[in-house]
């Protein structure tokens, strides 16, 4: 089997340097119409401010009219000094109101002007933030899991973590397709714009630090590719694979894969129990979408040790002996013994409102790429 370069997840071709990696961190972003009202605000809550602190010391200023300093002259002094305008028709005259102005007036004026220029000044500053971020990042993430092709497998793969428990910040995406990465920021997922069969994305995807390693790309030869480079680069994590044809599936195993997911047989087997059996297929397919059934191994309670597998409340499918699966029904498996591992089918309860609504609530902040993380080794 020939091996190309890396296309999309679904075996797109991107026009993406493949020599370049991107790193794209995940940042809550606000809609333009609130940035804006948050920033009048603080502006003239700033005028305020000035006013007041004009107004209590207005016994320090005189009015070129000679009237007394009331509000609206605290005010239109607040304004036309903190604009840097001053006329010069309102002054301090007094010792306190001119420390007053040095100590006070004079950081506020600074703090307009910043606001002022808060666009300009973010987008100077917009690299130096995202270096800062992707250090923080890479300081902290550890034993993440790094998804290698964001396509239809990818996403229903994070979608089974994050369901299963797994935080967003815990799941690293790396694809070439810049959207398919933007899509994964969107749900506050790290992402990697590059080749996932290249060591450079993978290093800057920390492929070392990872504990599971995903490879969910559209083409069998770009897998092999990929399983091939991470098994390298990292002899002990546990490598999931997905391959459309069984025949390519030893290729995988050899390549380093711990377990080979063939899609297309799946699939058509699913289809055609679904079509002799509806009511199995409905199951299988529940199963398969971790809605109301889920498939997961645990340690067995030592009340378990001794018995057969059929004896365990829980429905046992297999026991997993010395890294070997082995079917519960298997007449060499005997009883349960301490240190295996029991492959069970449990039905998932149904959460409580409150919980479902922390769920809604958490899930409710959109975010993005950071549009300052263009980075490229």
């Amino acid at each position: 089997m020939p091996v190309t370069p890396a296309g999309g997840a679904d075996g797109r071709v991107c026009s993406v340097d493949q020599s370049r990696s991107l790193l794209r961190i995940p940042r809550r972003v606000h809609p333009p119409l609130t940035t804006i009202t948050w920033r009048l605000a603080l502006a003239l809550g700033i005028v305020v401010l000035g006013a007041v602190v004009v107004w209590f010391g207005r016994d320090g200023y005189r009015d070129s009219t000679g009237r007394p300093v009331g509000w609206l002259t605290a005010f239109y002094y607040s304004t036309v000094t903190l604009t840097t305008i001053g006329y010069g028709d309102v002054v301090p005259v007094s010792d306190t109101a001119r420390l007053v102005n040095t100590l006070v007036i004079t950081p506020l004026r600074l703090s307009f002007l910043l606001i002022l220029v808060g666009t300009t000044l973010r987008a100077l500053t917009e690299r130096t933030r995202a270096q800062w971020r992707e250090q923080k990042w890479r300081h902290k993430v550890r034993a993440h899991a790094l998804v290698i092709g964001y396509g239809t497998k990818g996403r229903a793969a994070v979608d089974t973590l994050l369901f299963r428990g797994w935080r967003p910040r815990d799941v690293v995406v790396v694809d070439v397709d810049r959207e398919a990465v933007q899509d994964a920021n969107r749900v506050g997922l790290v992402g990697v714009v590059g080749d996932g069969t290249r060591t450079a994305v993978l290093d800057r995807a920390e492929v070392r630090k990872a504990a599971q390693v995903m490879v969910t790309t559209g083409r069998d030869d770009t897998a092999v590719l990929a399983v091939l480079t991470v098994r390298r680069m990292h002899k002990r994590v546990a490598i999931t694979a997905s391959v459309k044809q069984t025949e390519n599936a030893p290729l995988l195993r050899d390549s380093g894969a711990d377990v080979v997911i063939t899609s297309s047989e799946v699939a058509g087997q699913l289809v055609g129990t679904a079509a002799v059996n509806p009511t199995v297929g409905i199951v299988m397919e529940d199963m398969l979408s971790g809605l109301d059934l889920r498939v997961l191994e645990r340690d067995p309670a030592p009340a378990e040790i001794g018995l057969v597998p059929q004896q365990v409340r829980e429905a046992v499918m297999a026991v997993v002996r010395e890294g070997k699966p082995v079917l519960y029904d298997d007449p060499g498996l005997g009883v349960i013994r301490s240190g295996d591992q029991l492959v069970v089918l449990r039905s998932t309860p149904p959460e409580p409102p409150a919980e479902l609504h922390r769920r809604r609530r958490l899930r409710r902040p959109r975010f993005t790429g950071d549009p300052g993380d263009d980075q490229r080794d």
